[in-house]
């Protein structure tokens, strides 16, 4: 095409918390952000450029050998905390990154939030790598450092190589059950179809000129349509982050997948309430193998950037751009208002407001919003309001709304966002839930045992109301008045019984209502199975309605026997299923129909 240039494949890095995603970047690097990081866990998001002439230097000759001739400028990797920024990172269609490698650690394996990452990816058809990292734990593994895995592979003795050829399997295996064909990078017959898993140490850089091979080596043979741009067209970009800069004010981080942007460019970008235009006055851009987050030396100012490139833009007017948002370069003054609209639209589709039945969901980027959308829609959640920003009072009184007909909608979900003092007194007043978490399948994990908890809760209050089986024999000589009511002594030979409940004799005839029940002179409100106690009964007759000895059984309704035969079923304990089932016995000598749907 005219004016067609190839630009790096932007590279996001997923996986579990601890298996390694920024040691990996690190070491393609050679920064220390890693070793910076509480715990190692990545916290922060970051965009480095790993240029051509360092992956020449590190996997040339790999390269070479795979009979592939490298075209792309470079890589560019996207420093992902989980998933988060890779949804963050999304434009209309599907999500911003090119490619993805996923690390696993190797000898743990798939982890809940290795699976999550696995269904965005597929959601999003994003191609992908899987990095089976720190190889190095191995018992018995003796590390090259910096080395070809295959090269390393060869020198390790028979059993350590048997024991990773097992773990690489394993995984093989595990991405079968989920739907992808898999092998070792080395035994790929079709990179289109397979995934390839390169085993790797980040921490001793085994494995390190393979993952760069593969991921560049696909790049280059697959990917060139995508890669291809209209280098002088406007920019076309996603807000990475949104930051306060001491002396510049507010500034945005973005990451240009199209065109070119440069100072004085005009351009418009999602805004929380509105779409912002705005006017560059600088753009500030990290050498290539730093760190956009963490840069070890200063930004380089910069009058142009081209695609694709993780650029520092400095302009007024920012204040409440969102990130995740799309940002667009505007060349022709006279189609700015139709790029506000489609633009709007954009935002608009993802920010949801409904008068229904459904959560409250709250984040900090539009893409992570997107992302939990799919997550609650999957399985089937409402969404009532779903929103960038804080938790405010407003949410939570829309959340207790719900709670009215629905009690199981009845909650926030607030990912990666504070809770307003105002919203947590609210809260607390209205006992409305807000369920928060930084990882999105922590967060959803969280809602759902609280959702199966209330489901409990509410089954169990709706099971109050309902009369429920038990049986009860009365004990010989335990006679202590005759009628107006009927006091005797009983044993409770199944389910339960309480005050108001009818009762009948075995041949169905209805013979009274409990009254009352005392245990050594103290009235209770239930007896059960085993127990032993005084009951008072309506309307009954010793020896002339009931007699010592007798077995009787609580009468329990035709409507409420359904109820309990189907949805409450699973509420009962075993013995009150035994009684029902006898009741209906009795029952259906006189009504065939009872009990039965």
């Amino acid at each position: 095409m005219v004016g067609g240039k190839v630009r790096q494949p932007i590279i996001s890095v997923l996986g579990h918390v601890d298996h390694g995603k920024t040691m990996l970047l690190d070491t393609i690097r050679g920064t220390a952000v890693a070793a910076r990081e509480p715990g190692q866990i990545t916290q922060w998001i970051g965009a480095s450029e790993v240029p051509i002439s360092a992956i020449q230097k590190v996997c040339g000759e790999l390269v070479r050998s795979l009979g592939i001739k490298l075209a792309i400028p470079g890589l560019l990797f996207i420093d992902t905390p989980g998933h988060e920024a890779f949804t963050n990172l999304r434009r209309r269609g599907g999500a911003l990154a090119d490619l993805a490698a996923l690390v696993v650690d190797v000898n743990e394996g798939f982890m809940p939030q290795t699976l999550e990452s696995l269904t965005i990816l597929k959601s999003y058809r994003t191609p992908f790598m899987l990095v089976a990292n720190k190889i190095d734990l191995l018992p018995g593994w003796r590390p090259t450092p910096n080395a070809c895995f295959l090269d390393s592979f060869a020198k390790q003795r028979a059993e350590v190589r048997h024991a990773l050829d097992d773990r690489v399997y394993g995984l093989v295996g595990k991405l079968h059950e989920l739907g992808f064909e898999a092998e070792r990078f080395d035994r790929v017959s079709d990179f289109r179809r397979q995934v390839c898993i390169v085993p790797t140490s980040a921490k001793t850089g085994e494995g390190i000129p393979e993952v760069l091979a593969v991921l560049a080596g696909v790049a280059q043979r697959f990917l060139e349509r995508e890669l291809t741009i209209e280098v002088s067209g406007p920019a076309r970009g996603t807000v990475l982050e949104v930051k306060e800069e001491v002396g510049l004010g507010t500034t945005i981080d973005v990451i240009m997948y199209d065109g070119t942007l440069a100072k004085g460019d005009t351009f418009v970008a999602g805004g929380l309430d509105k779409v912002i235009t705005s006017k560059v006055r600088g753009l500030l851009q990290p050498k290539p193998l730093d760190e956009i987050r963490d840069p070890q030396d200063r930004f380089r100012p910069v009058e142009r950037v081209f695609a694709a490139a993780g650029v520092r833009v400095i302009a007024p007017n920012l204040d409440g751009v969102v990130a995740g948002a799309p940002l667009w370069a505007i060349r022709d003054w006279s189609e700015i208002e139709k790029f506000r609209q489609e633009l709007q639209q954009e935002m608009e589709r993802v920010r949801i407001r409904a008068d229904i039945n459904g959560v409250v969901l709250k984040a900090d980027a539009l893409g992570s919003l997107e992302a939990l959308e799919g997550q609650l829609r999957e399985r089937g959640v409402a969404i009532r309001k779903a929103d960038i920003g804080d938790v405010s009072r407003r949410d939570v009184i829309e959340a207790s709304t719900v709670a009215k007909s629905d009690p199981l909608l009845a909650a926030v979900l607030a990912f990666n966002v504070k809770v307003l003092p105002d919203a947590q007194q609210e809260a607390e007043l209205q006992g409305v839930p807000i369920i928060q978490d930084n990882i999105i399948y922590k967060l959803m994990e969280t809602y759902e045992n609280w959702s199966k908890q209330k489901r409990e809760e509410v089954r169990a209050k709706r099971l109050e109301g309902f009369i429920r089986p038990g049986k009860f024999a009365l004990k010989i000589g335990f006679v202590f008045r005759r009628s107006h009511p009927a006091i005797v002594g009983v044993d409770v030979l199944g389910g339960i019984i309480k005050p108001k409940y009818p009762i009948m004799r075995k041949d169905g005839r209805r013979v009274g209502i409990i009254h009352e029940l005392q245990r050594e002179k103290k009235t209770v409100p239930e007896a059960k199975l085993g127990d032993e106690l005084a009951v008072s009964i309506d309307g009954a007759i010793v020896d002339r309605h009931i007699r010592e000895g007798d077995v009787l059984y609580v009468d329990i309704p035709r409507d409420h026997v359904m109820a309990l035969k189907t949805e409450l079923r699973d509420l009962l304990s075993g013995d009150e299923l035994a009684v029902m089932d006898e009741i209906i016995a009795i029952k259906q000598k006189e009504d065939p129909t009872y009990g039965v749907m």
